[in-house]
């Protein structure tokens, strides 16, 4: 194998593809990047077992050959090299040759005939959409997804297709976030169930760009495919909740805000809130909704805190106690100036939308108040 290829586009590759690199593994070969020409491309491919990525690129390709090299060792010598052309090759000994002006170095390399093949996904329901409308989507509900291990099916967002309307929504016991968008073509209703980790691998590897991106679904996979970047992942099985279901649809005491302005005050109030000498335990915030004012206040052995607003109520007075963090994930999630919280009963889910949209919602349980 012998390759010739500009810095930057091999480290773009690189940077995609250590997202699924195996960092705790007893078979080695996971921990590295399988090297593979093809013509006048290198096509550079990871897999943890969980997510697999592949990755091609041009280059100037002397002598065809495969190989797997140490993830972590070949990203960092390459990312360190001045920014011209990176010459590669394998010598006699299965050495690893990189040249860069002056430096030279020498790698290790594991057989690549030992590298576990990605499954082959027979697509049965797919859909295309912009990459920067899949990036909001992500952005707008990954936060939310639970970290439980004890039930894995809520550590992953449901992406649901009814009607032609792609809905993401991800539920961790507490909260829940929803976010909805119209698709341009006609297709199938499905759903599935996509792991959380890979949504934010994937995240991170699309552009803020109208380039489109495909998303495949197989029995038990899904397939993310770019332009030259293809990242397959394992789906996960069960039941989800019927998200629909546990959404109020009407509301008792409602506020209209401005969202910077919610969003300072439960930042200097969280301030309070998780500065407890009792780490372990939790202080709500209380919300309180008088006519045209919000009162939100903190009490704890650290001090006391209260900060009021002046904002448009409509229905009854109402009290009620908050996780400061699940406020504040949703407020910095939305983009719009102005939003509603709606609210049941002081113990029944509260709802904080945009004002101006209807395609986001974002569900809080309360904290009961002693």
């Amino acid at each position: 194998m012998k390759i010739i290829c500009e810095k930057d586009t091999i480290i773009k590759a690189i940077n995609s593809v250590t997202k699924a690199v195996a960092s705790k593994t007893t078979m080695p070969i996971l921990e590295g990047i399988l090297l593979q020409t093809n013509d006048n491309e290198v096509k550079l491919t990871t897999y943890d077992l969980e997510i697999g990525i592949e990755y091609i690129i041009d280059a100037q390709v002397e002598e065809q050959g495969a190989t797997v090299v140490n993830a972590i060792m070949f990203s960092e010598i390459i990312r360190k090299l001045p920014d011209t052309e990176i010459h590669i090759s394998l010598n006699e000994k299965n050495l690893l040759v990189i040249e860069c002006e002056g430096s030279l170095y020498k790698l290790a390399t594991m057989n690549p005939e030992e590298f576990p093949e990605l499954p082959q996904i027979n697509i049965e329901n797919s859909i295309e959409i912009e990459q920067n409308v899949l990036k909001e989507m992500i952005r707008k509900t990954i936060f939310a997804v639970s970290t439980e291990e004890n039930r894995p099916i809520f550590t992953g967002c449901l992406f649901e297709i009814k009607n032609n309307k792609l809905n993401v929504v991800a539920v961790d016991g507490f909260r829940l976030a929803w976010k909805s968008k119209f698709l341009q073509q006609n297709v199938n209703d499905f759903t599935a169930v996509i792991p959380g980790r890979t949504l934010n691998e994937v995240n991170k590897i699309i552009l803020d760009s109208f380039d489109m991106i495909k998303i495949g679904i197989a029995k038990n996979q899904a397939l993310f495919e770019m332009e030259n970047c293809k990242l397959v992942t394992r789906l996960l099985d069960g039941e989800f909740l019927n998200y629909s279901s546990v959404i109020p649809e009407n509301w008792e005491t409602r506020i209209r805000v401005n969202k910077m302005n919610l969003q300072n005050s439960f930042e200097r109030i969280s301030l309070i809130s998780s500065s407890s000498i009792e780490k372990e335990k939790k202080y709500p915030v209380k919300m309180a909704i008088d006519i045209g004012k919000v009162t939100i206040s903190c009490t704890n052995q650290t001090g006391d805190a209260k900060e009021e607003m002046y904002v448009s109520t409509e229905g009854q007075n109402l009290e009620a106690g908050f996780n400061p963090k699940y406020f504040l994930d949703a407020l910095r999630a939305i983009d719009d100036e102005e939003i509603y919280v709606d609210f049941g009963t002081s113990i029944s889910p509260c709802i904080i939308r945009p004002v101006d949209e209807g395609d986001y919602i974002y569900m809080i349980l309360p904290i009961r108040l002693s």
